[in-house]
């Protein structure tokens, strides 16, 4: 006999597309496409969905949703046997539909719905449903694909636009609200495109409850937020983008998850997801829970989560937050509310395991994407292959650069001759790690303000400081990342929940900071000495370090085949109009980018485009250049026969 399309009896096991194998990796922690096992799934008919959740502590599980009036017990799910999967087939519950799971736990009693954790789709906040969804989408980005590898390799230009979608831009006359991935897509590659920037790193996407932890706190792993769109709006974004020949990275939060009573937590009646001992299962500055990474199907859970991203998004990279959250049991705790380690020690031997798992599965299945770690403390090896004892990620922020160098920058230029050592520091341990210098969103939130509005001085030197804050950053090694609007100095702290102020661009100084900073991106993509050895020891040398007294820095970039670049900074508002500055070889170098010219908004001062060097001996080279060195600004000279020039 049929079943009926209102029938509650759900289809039996054998429309199960569940394998022993799956259970068998799921339950070894090396399941890495639980999506197409656990979830919703309809089938090819349209007819019905079949529904499988992981809840091994229930004892009863039940689909709710429109067909059965949100009542729980009427659609039951069967366990497979002990594996703690628990599925069915439904008839009348299609694409579209929406949907929760009803778990009455063994554990004393409790009962609670939940949000589907393998979800590809949910109801937009503050709705918690999880939707039947599928992820059919006809991608036109073939020819990025095929060469992305090479835009992120360790060789390659590397700038990053940092964007949090929601406001970068919205619409004034409707209630101002955010723009949808299809509306922001040709606005946003068009804007990153002229900027010359290579990369879009995206804050969080993957659904969360609260919008004002710009998506930090994740629920839905598998899901992206339905604030903008559906699953193939976000795809057609990333495509958008591809085809505008940027990359794509997303910002990805293994480390914690909230509390929400719809999410992960307490899933199952117990801690199922999470450590039970609130010293290893909560976090106790952002009030979260932290994923038990000793739990082999938590691993799967994870791990699948970063490759669906990346296979069934087409994403470029992932940025890994807060690495150091991770790595250390006694991260932002007191004495005695940590536990140890099996030896003893305070490093989070399971993180480290799966961190390491995670990088592996991610070069192994795709080597032509790259993941990034934001990690702030002095872990060795973070971007190093896991074969040598490295964490195995393909870059690190530096996040001690942002701080030394911010921390320079916020003195009166007066003072910085005191602090020169904030500026070179950072040449000691450039190469320990394959690098990205952030100028990021944790920099201009929490009553930091802007960067522009934290420079010292007059309207004017606020403006030049950030030019040569800018400049500094584009011409030392390491790739490069900065957050929306900072490009055409924003003047107010960014907030989640309103547009960057696109007017102020209409002011010429504003425009030619942006024109500033667009020059640099596309001068660190056309001169291979400026890129190519950001993560090689041979591609950096000091040539004036050590001039405190005047707070000049210059050095070298040098490319494999003699290319050369050479950079002067002034961190003083007094020009320098006959520093001298050794060099190697005699004849003209040419001046290839200013930050003081009039059309950034600076005051002019230069060389006229280039200058020719004398034979007078300097910095312990044999000819020297007798150069104009602008008030807080900064200089690139190339030899006039250097390839690009």
């Amino acid at each position: 006999m049929s079943a009926r399309a209102d029938d509650p009896t759900p289809i039996g096991h054998s429309r199960s597309s569940i394998t022993d194998a799956d259970i068998y990796l799921f339950a070894e922690g090396r399941h890495l496409r639980l999506a197409d096992m656990l979830g919703a799934h309809p089938t090819p008919d349209g007819s019905a969905t079949h529904f499988a959740v992981w809840a091994p502590n229930a004892q009863q599980v039940s689909v709710l949703g429109e067909l059965n009036g949100w009542t729980a017990g009427q659609h039951t799910l069967h366990p497979r046997g002990s594996s703690g999967i628990w599925e069915g087939l439904i008839r009348g519950m299609t694409t579209g539909a929406a949907y929760k799971f009803h778990i009455a736990s063994h554990a004393n009693g409790y009962t609670v719905e939940k949000a589907d954790p393998m979800a590809l789709r949910s109801e937009t906040p503050p709705r918690t449903a999880s939707i039947v969804s599928d992820l059919d989408y006809s991608w036109g980005d073939a020819h990025w694909m095929a060469r992305r590898g090479a835009a992120s390799a360790l060789a390659a230009p590397v700038a990053v636009y940092e964007v949090h979608l929601g406001s970068w831009r919205r619409v004034p006359g409707e209630q101002d609200r955010p723009l949808t991935y299809r509306e922001i897509a040709p606005l946003l590659a068009e804007h990153v495109q002229r900027l010359g920037f290579t990369h879009i790193e995206l804050l969080p996407v993957t659904e969360h409850p609260f919008y004002g932890s710009w998506g930090y706190q994740t629920t839905g792993y598998f899901a992206p937020t339905a604030r903008y769109g559906t699953p193939q709006d976000f795809m057609a974004m990333i495509d958008t983008f591809h085809q505008a020949g940027i990359g794509v990275i997303l910002d990805w939060v293994p480390a914690h998850f909230p509390s929400d009573q719809h999410g992960l937590g307490y899933f199952d009646g117990t801690h199922l997801y999470e450590h039970a001992d609130p010293r290893e299962g909560e976090h106790p500055d952002w009030g979260s829970l932290i994923f038990n990474f000793g739990r082999h199907e938590v691993r799967s859970f994870l791990l699948s989560s970063a490759l669906f991203w990346l296979e069934r998004y087409h994403l470029d990279g992932i940025r890994v937050d807060a690495v150091a959250s991770m790595l250390y049991r006694d991260y932002s705790r007191e004495g005695g509310a940590w536990i140890p380690n099996m030896y003893g020690g305070r490093e989070n031997l399971e993180a480290i395991s799966f961190l390491r798992e995670f990088n592996e599965d991610v070069y192994r299945l795709h080597p032509d994407v790259q993941t990034y770690a934001e990690e702030s403390t002095a872990w060795p090896m973070v971007s190093r292959p896991t074969y040598l004892g490295g964490l195995g990620f393909g870059y690190k922020w530096d996040m001690g650069w942002m701080h030394d160098t911010l921390q320079y920058m916020h003195r009166d230029p007066i003072h910085r001759r005191h602090h020169h050592g904030e500026l070179t520091f950072r040449a000691i341990y450039a190469y320990n790690e394959n690098f990205v210098l952030p100028l990021s969103h944790d920099e201009v939130v929490h009553g930091k303000g802007s960067l522009l509005d934290g420079m010292p001085g007059d309207l004017w030197q606020k403006f030049a400081n950030l030019r040569a804050l800018y400049a500094y950053q584009f011409t030392l090694p390491g790739k490069k990342l900065l957050f929306m609007g900072d490009e055409f100095g924003q003047w107010r702290e960014w907030h989640h929940e309103r547009s960057l102020d696109w007017h102020l661009r209409d002011d010429p100084a504003h425009s030619g900071l942006e024109r500033c900073v667009s020059d640099l991106a596309h001068l660190y993509r056309e001169l291979p000495a400026l890129h190519t050895r950001d993560c090689v020891s041979d591609g950096f040398e000091w040539v004036e370090a050590y001039n405190a007294e005047q707070s000049i820095v210059a050095f070298l970039r040098r490319g494999p085949d003699g290319e050369m670049a050479l950079v002067v900074i002034n961190f003083t508002p007094v020009p320098w109009s006959q520093h001298r500055v050794g060099v190697e070889y005699p004849g003209r170098w040419d001046e290839r980018f200013n930050s003081d010219a009039t059309l950034y908004g600076g005051s002019g001062r230069g060389n006229l485009g280039a200058i020719e060097s004398v034979p007078v001996p300097s910095h312990g080279r044999p000819h020297s250049l007798v150069v104009s060195v602008p008030p807080l600004g900064a200089l690139v000279l190339v030899p006039g026969s250097a390839p690009g020039a």
